[in-house]
């Protein structure tokens, strides 16, 4: 015998294939709590509720139950080893949800059927507010928060750089070819200042190697920059110091992110590092989200613009996109990108939705059999394919 279960703002009923109610559960008459209940339901959880109406039906003899969500059958099936099915609509479940009113009077749940209305707009209520408390406490959303945070925390940075660069270049133009590293730049300009005290001496205790600290030390006295007094340095010195202090947080936040990454998504962070994989989430809109995303859809991921100019124009279509972040992809030679690409993208999406569904933790084998994939396109084919003309451009054949 067959029995639906449907669940409603006032019970949880089993109805048989006569549309007859067999047996039932009520839930509490105070909203909060009857919507918690729901709320557990709906995310495929056995509640005692659910568990007192599938024992019901069991001993009756009932040995299929359907249900109107694959996850909530699949943990009856779990647990009771019991037959069970989905059926999404399902037309007893409107059945049953459109003659709610008259039920519940009759279960004298409310007086009159019209008060349905609003026992059903209470428990509504409940559970948006449960749904969007539950939304703001997915963990995926703070790694999205902090790789935003780290990027803007970059523009703001170069930001700084190109100021001071430009600004204490007035003072001491060569000493911008000669530190590239925006940190070491202002380290240098924070305890030194003038350019009269670039002694190689004290230049090397900055980290900086012997050779170089001897470069910029005869740079700095062959300089012809402009003198700055005191008051002029003293501006200067204070902007190093805030990139200084913004550069020691985004630090910060690398080492929190990589640790968030490691809870939410292990396995993808074990892939693509902490950095690539956080924005592969955030473009996407959450792990969920990009758990359900084909290996086709993660590989032209943040290449939106070319994909779409791609299908309006026909113009060439993109290989990638932000896993060209990835070293296995930006490393390689051209010819090899694509199926690098297409490989790494098909290990994300196994990634992904390991970390979104089951926990399971295949990260380290995921990254070994790309690793062997990897080794495997670049053994075919060690000299680049022969170029082809067309519309006067060379292009790989």
């Amino acid at each position: 015998m067959k029995a639906n279960i449907v669940e409603s703002v006032v019970g949880l009923f089993g109805v048989d294939e006569k549309n007859r109610i067999v047996g039932k559960v009520l839930l509490p008459q105070d909203p909060k709590r009857a919507a918690e209940i729901l709320s557990e339901i709906q995310n495929g959880k056995i509640t005692n509720e659910m568990r007192t109406l599938l024992e019901d039906l069991i001993k009756k003899g009932y040995d299929l139950i359907t249900f109107e969500d694959a996850e909530l059958a699949r943990a009856a099936y779990d647990r009771f080893k019991v037959a069970t099915g989905t059926e999404n609509p399902s037309k007893v479940a409107r059945g049953i949800r459109s003659n709610l009113g008259k039920i519940a009077v009759e279960l004298d749940i409310v007086k009159k059927e019209d008060n349905i209305h609003e026992l059903t707009h209470e428990v509504s209520a409940e559970l948006a507010r449960i749904r969007i408390k539950t939304m703001m406490q997915r963990r995926d959303l703070l790694a999205i928060q902090t790789i935003q945070a780290i990027d803007d925390f970059d523009k703001t940075i170069n930001l700084f750089s190109n100021r001071i660069r430009e600004w204490y270049g007035i003072h001491f133009p060569e000493l911008d070819r000669l530190i590239e590293k925006n940190e070491t730049y202002f380290r240098l300009i924070n305890a030194l200042g003038d350019k009269g005290n670039f002694i190689s001496e004290d230049i090397s205790k900055m980290s900086i190697s012997p050779r170089r600290s001897e470069e910029i030390s005869s740079a700095a006295a062959r300089s012809l920059g402009a003198e700055f007094d005191e008051k002029d340095l003293s501006e200067i010195q204070a902007l190093c110091d805030e990139a200084l202090k913004l550069i020691h947080i985004r630090e910060k936040l690398d080492k929190y992110l990589d640790d968030v990454m490691e809870e939410v998504a292990p396995n993808i962070r074990e892939l693509t590092g902490s950095a690539l994989g956080a924005r592969l989430i955030s473009i996407a809109g959450g792990l969920q989200n990009l758990a359900r995303k084909s290996s086709s859809a993660i590989q032209v991921l943040g290449a939106e613009k070319a994909l779409f100019r791609f299908l309006r124009t026909g113009a060439k279509p993109p290989k990638h996109g932000i896993i060209f972040q990835h070293q296995a992809i930006h490393q390689a030679s051209k010819w090899h990108r694509g199926k690098i690409a297409r490989a790494l993208a098909g290990k994300i999406a196994i990634a992904a939705r390991a970390d979104a569904y089951t926990g399971e933790r295949i990260g380290t084998k995921l990254k070994a059999d790309l690793e062997e994939r990897i080794k495997e396109i670049r053994s075919q084919s060690f000299k680049p394919p022969e170029r082809r003309k067309e519309n006067g451009k060379s292009k790989f054949a």
